[in-house]
């Protein structure tokens, strides 16, 4: 395997969607549609500067060194799988999911739920579409055309994530919700090892997670200001804290005040 990218790195998964069907339908010529399927995504995905981690069946797993790169190379590759020929007039759609993390690199590729997260966001989505994390669209900065999909409770995840699409002009923009029940993609008539990879790298991440914390990367202090509150939460927590110190004050004020009266009677009694 080539050396893969290392540090902040956008991951992306893709596969085809309803493959089994195309195969009962196209039979023989289902070879050819991965093919070309095949050859359109390298080209397109390589040109924008992607490096091929795995690929098993109609799914792919690449990794580039920037967000936007990564997006546009999904573009790219979705604009080419439309104007593509395929046999018998068939539609092939093709499912794609983008995450950013700062994963390990082992001897057998990536390390870390990163790359479980983005998975799962390429297997929530629908054929045609493409759908980015809350943390890639941090980095993809404002120029980005994104449309807000929701926030939800990916497969394996603990914590809901919000998820985004790419709008590209000249592509479908609606699909229904995503699919967040749905399996990472499984080559049809056997079992996908990219799955049994994916459990690996799990796994593993699961065991670095006992070696101490690390250093907070620069993904990682963004991931901390998309998980901060909002300027609202922060407003309404200010008028909060001053409500209570006025409060306090108030209460200050009475104690005071009825000390100075007792303190006046003690001494009218002692004295006059």
């Amino acid at each position: 395997m080539a050396a893969l990218p290392g540090g902040t790195v956008t991951f992306l998964f893709t596969d085809i969607e309803g493959s089994t069907r195309l195969l009962q339908e196209l039979g023989d010529s289902y070879g050819e549609v991965v093919r070309d399927h095949r050859r359109l995504l390298r080209e397109n995905l390589g040109d924008k500067g992607g490096a091929e981690v795995d690929t098993q069946g109609d799914a792919f797993f690449y990794s580039f060194t920037r967000a936007r790169d990564a997006v546009a190379g999904a573009v790219a590759a979705q604009r080419a799988l439309t104007a593509h020929e395929w046999p018998q007039s068939k539609e092939v759609r093709v499912r794609m999911g983008l995450h950013t993390g700062e994963p390990s690199v082992g001897d057998e590729g990536y390390l870390g739920l990163d790359v479980v997260r983005a998975a799962r966001i390429g297997a929530a989505a629908h054929g045609g579409q493409i759908l980015v994390s809350e943390t890639t669209k941090a980095l993809l900065g404002p120029a980005a055309e994104l449309k807000e999909v929701g926030e939800y409770t990916l497969k394996d995840m603990d914590h809901p994530e919000r998820l985004y699409q790419v709008v590209v002009d000249g592509l479908p923009s609606a699909f229904p919700e995503p699919r967040t029940k749905a399996p990472v993609p499984v080559e049809p008539g056997r079992q996908s090892e990219l799955v049994d990879r994916i459990n690996d790298y799990v796994e593993r991440s699961l065991a670095q997670a006992f070696e101490g914390p690390a250093e907070l990367t620069s993904l990682e202090t963004v991931k901390a200001v998309l998980e901060a509150p909002s300027s609202t939460e922060r407003h309404v927590a200010g008028e909060r804290s001053r409500t209570a110190k006025v409060e306090r004050l108030i209460y200050l004020f009475f104690i005071l005040a009825f000390g100075l009266v007792g303190l006046a009677w003690v001494i009218k009694i002692l004295f006059f």
